[in-house]
């Protein structure tokens, strides 16, 4: 994917929204999903640890 395409993928709202959920993030994963070249949905699955 050349880099204009990444820009129109991802414009600069969704690049802060996917910076502030990875920074929040300890353990689990980011989901980008993209229609028609466009980001439709971001998902943020967190997993918590439990000690025993």
């Amino acid at each position: 994917m050349r880099q204009t395409e990444i820009n129109h993928v991802l414009d600069t709202l969704h690049l802060k929204e996917i910076e502030g959920l990875i920074r929040d993030l300890k353990y689990g994963s980011i989901t980008i999903i993209v229609q028609d070249g466009k980001v439709i949905q971001i998902d943020k699955t967190e997993k918590h640890r439990m000690k025993a």
